[in-house]
């Protein structure tokens, strides 16, 4: 099956494809990696009668750390993070996610930023951000305004994100000291969406105390999770294996699953929990303590 005709345009700024945005509303698609866009059109799910390539807009295209966040540009790609040393040695959750966002065609061309704003349930990069405190930097026709990802996905697909808006920034808070994380996926084959995943965050005291703690889900429910229960409890403990367990419980509880061809949902919670307590003592050994 072929997309239905559509027009294309390349704007070189991003006043002009905001421009366009506000002239098309939500006949206007962005057009970053189009890893998700293509495929979508390609068997008509979606017909949009304008494609906004943005790959030529100036100024979208970094990955600094910078005022206390790591800034990813909008045209950012998941290979980036994967060879960027940076990420491998400050960043390790980062860095488990992109090594397994799908295959190495999609990591070369696919954006982190599309694959927020596309918001699939099972994309690797809402659940590893959501643990990682991120927000997302997005500009329209009123200016400039910041989200948490927390609350970003309403929906299967769908977003806080006005049709004439657009992702331009993707903000990683700058880990403290004793801090780390790790993202762990189940999938039935290499470049497979997630049977279910993982992402933590976690920083603890100079007594070996949690002072922060972050759990994102994913494919384990309508839009990326964010375990908060699991969160909270691990926050002022010392993070031993009956805190650990409980946690992946308290994970796996806020999960919801659904019975699918990649399985059945009671599966898919209890690998939410098991999952959950290998990356928190992933993250943990990271930090440099051992934990048994």
């Amino acid at each position: 099956m072929f997309p239905a005709a559509f027009e294309y345009v390349a704007p070189t700024n991003l006043d002009q494809a905001l421009s366009i945005l506000s002239s098309y509303g939500p006949d206007a698609k962005i057009l970053a990696g189009g890893q998700s866009l293509i495929p979508a059109m390609r068997f008509r799910l979606i017909s949009p009668k304008v494609l906004v390539d943005i790959n030529r807009v100036g100024g979208l295209n970094f990955l600094e750390e910078s005022d206390g966040w790591l800034r990813l540009g909008a045209l950012v790609r998941h290979r980036d993070l994967e060879v960027s040393e940076l990420i491998r040695s400050r960043y390790p959750l980062l860095a488990d996610t992109a090594a397994v966002v799908a295959d190495p065609i999609v990591r070369n061309l696919g954006t982190v930023a599309g694959s927020l704003a596309h918001a699939d349930p099972a994309g690797d990069w809402g659940a590893a951000l959501l643990a990682a405190g991120a927000q997302v930097v997005v500009a329209g026709p009123q200016g400039q305004r910041t989200a948490p990802l927390g609350g970003f996905f309403t929906g299967p697909l769908v977003t806080v994100l006005q049709p004439d808006e657009v992702i331009t920034e993707v903000r990683v808070p700058v880990p403290g000291p004793r801090e780390a994380g790790a993202y762990l996926k189940i999938e039935r084959k290499v470049g497979d969406f997630a049977v279910a995943a993982v992402g933590v965050q976690v920083a603890l005291d100079e007594a070996g105390v949690c002072r922060k703690a972050g759990i994102g889900l994913c494919a384990v429910g309508p839009t990326p999770l964010q375990a908060t229960a699991a969160e909270e409890w691990l926050v002022g403990k010392v993070p031993d294996d009956d805190v650990i367990r409980r946690a992946g419980e308290l994970a796996a509880a806020a999960s919801s699953p659904a019975d699918d061809t990649r399985g059945p949902a009671e599966y898919k919670r209890d690998m939410v929990r098991v999952l959950t307590v290998r990356a928190l003592r992933r993250a943990l050994a990271r930090i440099g303590e051992v934990w048994r």
